[in-house]
């Protein structure tokens, strides 16, 4: 069967798939603009992993300066550097306080709204949607898409061909698939000639087989230290995991872990444990400690680290005694890092939609007046902000470059 638009024939439908942050402020734009608007979703219910995303404080985005915030998008920064020029932090910060959800900048730099959750800016979002006449379907997977139609599976299985006159699609990567994103679409444009990079885990943990001792330590943290892999690398905390790390600081150097496990099948993590200190002062504390302290109490006391931190520091390897070497230790604990967490923990996906397939208005070359949004696309960002901004600054870019096509 074939859906009838929404009434009001007089004004173009655009049909946006995918209710995430992408999906919905494309939407927005689309019904400001004069569209009828009718936001398709596979779920039972909205945005789930933006909420999921704000159950420990919803980061919106950076207060830092943007040349250092595009940075942070790697070889990405330039194709998204238009998009995000047009919707910038201080944009986004603009549009969350029109909903009613001030924002304030934390002591990292970082952006949250006032809430600090995402449910009272979502429900003020979709308040607002609703006020606009955007129409929401959900429980409606697509099938298929092509110039001036699309087709979706309903909650009862019935096939539907939509017509519409532009189509948004905003369908996520494959992270946290159980929320929604499963990356299916993935094949459905890759039929259609349409080149993709395989989907892969970004910002994931590093899997690595601890010694029994270590695993006494699961769920321990460690605050301020230093990870580096390849060329990266971040300061900050992780958490020991049963199955290896976890948390912001590997998050920020999860590609270069990912590309080092891609080329040689393993990757060196090395953590720098008391980063505030030099080398040079660590080996001079330990030198100047009791004679005969044990290693045990020079880590605790004249390293200063914490019995987790230590027991890390045993693990990549036998701990020296000489002063010099077991500062080094402390400076540089090398673990061996086998694989990283998969699609179904990590924070986001890499891989997506090929840049070249995107015209500067988000449109795909190969399907006019289809579009496309957010994690979709072939971009990856370390946490902190940067993934909510390049989502919305897509998403907005998408909406407008359709409003366009259709000439409104």
């Amino acid at each position: 069967m074939t859906q009838t638009p929404p009434q009001d024939p007089a004004r173009p439908f655009a049909a946006v798939v995918g209710g995430g942050p992408a999906g919905l402020i494309a939407a927005q734009h689309l019904v400001q603009a004069g569209a009828r608007v009718v936001v398709f979703d596979r779920m039972p219910s909205l945005a789930r992993k933006f909420l999921l995303a704000g159950r420990g404080g919803l980061n919106l985005t950076h207060s830092e300066p943007i040349e250092t915030f595009l940075a942070h998008y790697g070889e990405q920064a330039g194709p998204l550097a238009g998009a995000i020029g047009a919707f910038t932090p201080q944009d986004l910060r603009a549009w969350s306080a029109e909903l009613g959800e001030e924002t304030f900048v934390g002591t990292s730099g970082r952006v949250f709204p006032a809430s600090f959750k995402a449910s009272p800016l979502l429900r003020a979002w979709l308040r607002r949607l609703d006020a606009l006449g955007v129409t929401v379907r959900l429980r409606c997977a697509l099938r298929d898409v092509t110039p001036g139609a699309l087709v979706i599976e309903t909650a009862q299985g019935e096939s539907e061909r939509v017509a519409c006159d532009v189509v948004v699609l905003a369908l996520g990567g494959a992270s946290w698939p159980r929320l929604g994103a499963d990356g299916g679409w993935t094949q459905t444009l890759g039929d259609k000639g349409i080149a993709i990079t395989p989907l892969a885990p970004a910002n994931s943990g590093a899997l690595i087989a601890w010694s029994q001792p270590m695993l006494r330590f699961a769920g321990a943290p460690l605050k301020n230290v230093t990870l580096r892999a390849g060329a990266r690398s971040a300061r900050g905390e992780c958490v020991i995991a049963r199955g290896g790390l976890e948390g912001g600081a590997v998050y920020a150097v999860s590609r270069s872990l990912r590309e080092e496990i891609a080329a040689q099948g393993r990757a060196r993590l090395r953590i720098d444990l008391r980063p505030d200190v030099s080398e040079a002062a660590l080996a001079l504390r330990i030198e100047s400690a009791r004679a005969g302290e044990s290693l045990a109490n020079l880590l605790r006391k004249a390293c200063g680290l914490s019995p987790a931190a230590a027991a890390l520091a045993r693990e990549a390897g036998p701990l020296p005694r000489e002063p010099e070497a077991l500062a080094r230790r402390v400076k540089d604990a090398t673990l061996d890092v086998g694989a990283m967490a998969g699609l179904a923990r990590a924070i986001s996906s890499a891989g997506g939609i090929a840049w070249e397939e995107i015209g500067p208005d988000f449109q795909l070359a190969k399907l006019s007046g289809v579009f496309v949004a957010g994690e979709m696309i072939d971009w990856e960002a370390p946490t902190g902000g940067y993934l909510m901004q390049a989502c919305l600054a897509t998403g907005a870019a998408a909406g407008r470059g359709a409003a366009r096509f259709l000439k409104l």
